[in-house]
């Protein structure tokens, strides 16, 4: 299953995606509140998370995402142009945030752990903010943890095996402090986005 999830075809893993963010719409009830992004209550995402801290080694859990709001992204420190520009757009909606993001829980989760050692993920997550903490873990942690949000990762190879590329779900996924998923938004929302719906 690993082998087939690194080395599917670009044009099978866009579909594969598609599938699945499709599959979490609609799972809202009624009299939820109105988010800008996919309304997912009841979709029960996220409840396999185990990573580590990057900055500490400690154990990540879902039992982590209670007590506050938490926002999930999985990218990595290579990443060209999606992770550095959705993870600044999270910064910026954590600073509009003020006091109130000390209530925030923010993690990247890496979706590279070959190359983002926990040294290089810890620094990538303060260029941005401080309330921005990444996530490791082997690799069989990250299929577990990506599994449990359907999201999905592809190791691209090049000719130089050392300058590979990921392809990755690349979406917000936000929680309650009860630790129930309750949100998805693209990479691509506004700060303003993000700060509504957090």
């Amino acid at each position: 299953m690993k082998l087939f999830i690194r080395y599917l075809p670009r044009f099978l893993f866009v579909t594969i995606l598609s599938v699945a963010t499709l599959g979490l719409v609609g799972c809202g009830e009624e009299d939820q509140p109105d988010f800008i992004g996919t309304n997912i209550t009841g979709s029960k995402l996220g409840q396999d998370l185990a990573m580590q801290d990057s900055a500490t080694g400690e154990l990540i859990t879902a039992s982590d995402l209670k007590g506050k709001v938490s926002v999930v992204f999985f990218g990595y420190t290579q990443c060209p142009d999606i992770c550095p520009t959705s993870l600044s757009q999270l910064a910026g909606a954590l600073d509009q945030l003020g006091d109130q993001a000390d209530e925030v829980n923010a993690w990247l989760i890496s979706v590279d752990p070959e190359r983002d050692t926990p040294e290089i993920l810890t620094e990538y997550a303060k260029v941005f903010s401080p309330h921005i903490r990444a996530l490791t873990g082997s690799p069989e942690q990250l299929q577990q943890t990506a599994q449990s949000f359907k999201a999905v990762y592809i190791k691209t190879l090049s000719p130089t095996p050392q300058h590979y590329s990921m392809d990755h779900s690349a979406s917000f996924y936000v929680f309650d402090r009860d630790g129930e998923a309750r949100v998805l938004l693209n990479n691509d929302a506004t700060p303003d986005e993000l700060q509504h719906d957090i």
